[in-house]
């Protein structure tokens, strides 16, 4: 079927190499495609990779409107060119005018630019109905570091405990070695993928029961929209969660960056706070709470420009101050991070100039994503040995993989994870790199396969097709 040169070369010899997964994938790919630039003959022609999370690398355009104010306030001089939209010119003036000097490249306050700071807050009030207070408010260099912050100030690496930090499975993979890093202990709670990778209180109550005498679990997890899984979350089990955290004292942290990109039919995004503050008292006022979103996971979709805001909900005014002292030790947020941050919570409006094709771009992206999704799943729901949740936001399919004991057998003997052999297997025989579930965490004996939805219609079809070649060949070879 194949020759097996590039799996012995990168069979892993050490143990718990799943957290490392992605970097063998990565790798392979890159000397796939140098093999293919020498010359060497393939009956594929490049490496598709929609094995992350970055949509421009897959061929989806940049916002117009955003790269205008960007380039304007990095190049000043464009702000008299007129080829430029009036609105963006003067959005770049503005935040100009923000900036020590006039210029990006000075320092601004350490929860970033007061006027962004105010926009992201009419963003969440308009959102959640509720008034959103500048001074829980920072911009930080994405979601990865707003994560980073909130553990570094909740979890305890000292005493004879450690914090513990219920953690969703699957869940992005940098997560736990997040929670290590800062001396924590990740407290892993399954998603339910029967019920579409449901949150389920039993599990959470599980969770932390078992927990309890192996570290002191303070902090609850949660992804919503959903990823890689593409579950979101109804009002009733946002609400279930929250009286869950309150009964047990846990901080909730919630990653809500693919809250603008929610598209099955029926279903609606809530934001935790929203649920929050509509719960009433006690709840509304005693649940502590950090939201999270950025520009990387939104349909923006920049995710090498680092920039997001977090939101901090219900925390002792006693603590405040400490906390802007500790943030402040990191510096500012990058500030073409700050600046595509305000694009995003305060986009054109509809008597602007740029409202137009700001809006068709924003809609083309949605309904791209929302039709790789739905090919997707009507795609391997015709394959025999693969299944797929309904996927209703966010820019990732879980497909799980029902693999036999001979496919199990040889990825033992080759000490690969099972879903790992066949992602190798599928990038060496199709030219496509998709992500192995086992980097993301799965309940023991399931395997899967992450798939990004955020590229071209026409690269999802040579996507899909080089995937069902590839799997119904797997199928038979390993019966």
């Amino acid at each position: 079927m194949r020759s097996m040169s590039l799996l012995r070369e990168i069979t892993p010899k050490l143990k718990g190499f799943c957290v490392s997964a992605q970097d063998i994938l990565d790798r392979c790919a890159g000397q796939i495609m140098a093999e293919i630039e020498q010359g060497l003959e393939k009956h594929y022609k490049e490496v598709l990779n929609v094995s992350s999370a970055d949509s421009h690398r897959m061929g989806l355009k940049p916002i117009t409107f955003a790269r205008q104010v960007l380039a304007a306030c990095f190049y000043p001089s464009l702000l008299n060119d007129e080829s430029i939209p009036l609105d963006a010119r003067e959005r770049a003036q503005r935040l100009l005018g923000e900036c020590e000097g006039g210029s990006i490249g000075s320092y601004t306050a350490e929860r970033g630019i007061k006027k962004i700071q105010a926009s992201i807050c009419k963003f969440i009030t308009k959102r959640d109905g509720v008034v959103s207070d500048p001074e829980n408010v920072y911009i930080t260099n994405g979601s990865q570091a707003s994560l980073i912050i909130v553990l570094k100030l909740l979890v305890q690496s000292e005493g004879s405990l450690k914090t513990g930090v219920l953690t969703p499975v699957p869940s992005h993979s940098t997560f736990s070695l997040a929670v290590a890093a800062q001396g924590g202990l990740v407290v892993p709670y399954y998603l339910c993928e029967e019920q579409g990778w449901a949150v389920q209180l039993e599990e959470l109550r599980r969770a932390l029961h078992t927990a309890r005498g192996q570290c002191n679990p303070t902090v609850l997890y949660v992804i919503n929209p959903g990823s890689p899984t593409g579950h979101v979350q109804s009002k009733d089990s946002i609400a279930e969660v929250i009286r869950f955290a309150a009964e047990e004292r846990l901080f909730l942290m919630v990653d809500e960056g693919h809250q603008d990109n929610v598209y099955g039919k029926g279903i609606e995004f809530y934001s935790y706070r929203r649920v929050l503050n509509e719960m009433g008292p006690p709840f509304s006022s005693t649940v502590e709470l950090a939201s999270i979103n950025s520009i990387s996971k939104s349909v923006i979709g920049e995710c090498g420009l680092r920039g997001g805001y977090l939101e901090l909900v219900n925390l002792d005014p006693l603590v405040i101050p400490y906390i802007y002292r500790f943030i402040s030790m990191n510096g500012c947020a990058s500030l073409s991070g700050q600046i595509t941050v305000d694009v995003m919570v305060d986009p054109p409006q509809p008597t602007q100039p740029s409202y137009e094709l700001y809006t068709q771009e924003v809609q083309s992206i949605k309904s791209t994503i929302k039709n790789n999704a739905q090919k997707t799943l009507e795609l391997l729901s015709g394959l025999p040995g693969i299944s797929c949740q309904p996927v209703n936001g966010g820019i990732f399919a879980f497909p799980r993989l029902h693999l036999s004991q001979s496919a199990i057998k040889h990825a033992k003997e080759k000490q690969l994870e099972p879903d790992l052999l066949y992602c190798l297997l599928l990038l060496e025989d199709e030219g496509l790199c998709v992500g192995a579930g086992c980097v993301h965490g799965q309940k023991e004996g399931t395997y899967h396969i992450r798939i990004s939805l955020a590229t071209q219609e026409e690269t999802m079809k040579d996507v899909l097709q080089r995937l069902k070649s590839f799997h119904l060949r797997f199928i038979k070879e390993f019966p």
